[in-house]
Order: structure tokens, then sequence, then C-alpha cells
């Protein structure tokens, strides 16, 4: 959606979600949200798994007119994608204990289906930092993807949007004939759908920093460098905010 204005909040000042109770969670989300709607978005996306687990019933109850896209772990496509009936979830423990979560699990049941649930305490931490590549990252991963690897997986959705990061040490540590189930293309799809935007296959050129609003809780230094590597922008201007 290249015509569209993004407003982004990196809650990074709270963040990672995934160790935290429900509770703090709930009132980290209105926090954020209640200052994107004060900005005047159109739109909000919940861009986390734990976030959308604990708090998107309350977002909607909250702003009932505002169009609202949550973002659940890819288990439908993951269950058609694969070929042994063996399918990995790699989530934050926030995510795979939330009744939201264990919803989605019911709803997906599927015989001659096994799902293998692996929580990855301490990843998303670890990818907030910023480096991908760490060693501390891929020491975490080497020691999740262990117990998937094992049991023999085809297909690994992944249930935490930090995970995308490091998705090359986790197709590394799985093995290349393993299929990795990323939503965001969905979740993008969704987005343009409730908000009328047509949806862009293609961007010619890389998108304007004009358009793109760059806010953090936290050390600016990190979205930054997020901001200059995988949107193209350079200067990456973030704006320190305390909501």
């Amino acid at each position: 959606m290249p015509q569209a204005r993004l407003s982004y909040v990196a809650d990074s000042g709270f963040a990672p979600y995934g160790e935290r109770d429900d509770a703090f969670i709930q009132a980290r989300s209105l926090a954020v949200s209640r200052w994107l709607i004060k900005a005047g978005v159109d739109g909000l996306v919940i861009a986390c798994n734990t976030a959308t687990a604990a708090a998107a019933d309350l977002l909607r109850q909250t702003w009932p007119q505002t169009p609202i896209v949550g973002v659940e772990p890819g288990i439908k496509p993951a269950i058609r994608a694969s070929c042994n009936g063996h399918v990995g979830v790699l989530a934050t423990e926030g995510t795979l204990r939330s009744a939201r979560f264990g919803r989605l699990l019911q709803a997906q049941r599927t015989v001659g289906v096994e799902l293998h649930l692996q929580p990855c305490p301490g990843l998303a931490a670890a990818l907030e930092s910023g480096d991908a590549d760490s060693p501390e990252v891929q020491s975490i991963v080497a020691r999740c993807c262990e117990p998937l690897r094992q049991a023999g997986v085809d297909t690994v959705v992944l249930g935490c949007t930090h995970y995308p990061f490091a998705a090359h040490h986790i197709q590394a540590a799985l093995g290349g004939s393993v299929r990795l189930i990323d939503t965001s293309e969905a979740i993008a799809r969704q987005t343009a759908r409730l908000l009328g935007f047509p949806l862009e296959s293609t961007l010619e050129n890389p998108p304007c920093s004009g358009r793109i609003g760059l806010y953090t809780t936290g050390v600016p230094a990190p979205l930054q460098q997020a901001a200059i590597h995988w949107l193209g922008l350079n200067p990456a201007d973030v704006t320190v905010i305390d909501p």
C-alpha cells in the first residue's frame, strides 16, 4: 500500500510482550492504540501475536468503529502445506498459553496432523536488540528448533512477528526442505481490504520516508537500524514517545 501513510509505534521500552502477563499486555496495547487513534489513524494493525492473543478483543470493544487487524499464527496454511502431517509452531510463551490460541488450535484441529508447539523464551528479546545474527540469537534458534527437527516436522509456523528477522537461522537449523509459514502477506491483504486500498504486488520505488512515521517508547537506535536495513529509509527519523 505505497499510497497509504504508516505510523509505526515500537513499544520497545516495554518489550517483549511474550513473557508478560495478560493484564500488562492489555494495558500497553490500550496505551499505544490510544496514542495512534489520537494521531488520526484510520485503522490499526496489532503487529504482535502475543498482543493479538491478549488484547485484540479488548481493543475492538474499545474502538468499535476502527478497523483492527490482528496477527495469529498461520496454522491453517501450514496444515495445508504439510505433506507428512507434522507441523511445528514457534511462538512466545504468552501466545501459546493464551485462550485465543487455544481456540485457534481447536478450530484447526485436523485428523492425521500433529502440531508440535515450541516456545522460544528469550528469542524476541534477543532480536529486539537489533542484531539478528548475534551469537545469542543463533544459540536460542538452535535450541528451540532441535525438538522440531527431532519430531520430523516438514512445515513450521513463525508464530511471532520478531521471528521472520531470524528466518535464515531458523531455516538453517531445521533444514532446507522444511517450509516456513509467515502470515505477513495475508495481513497486508486484509488491511488493504478493510481500508479500501488497492494492494500493489511490486514497488518500483522504495517507500517514501515522508509517508512513514516511526515512533518508539525505548531507545531509537534499534528501530532506526531496522528501518534502514529492511525499509531502505536513510535517514530514518525516529521520535521517542511516552504513551
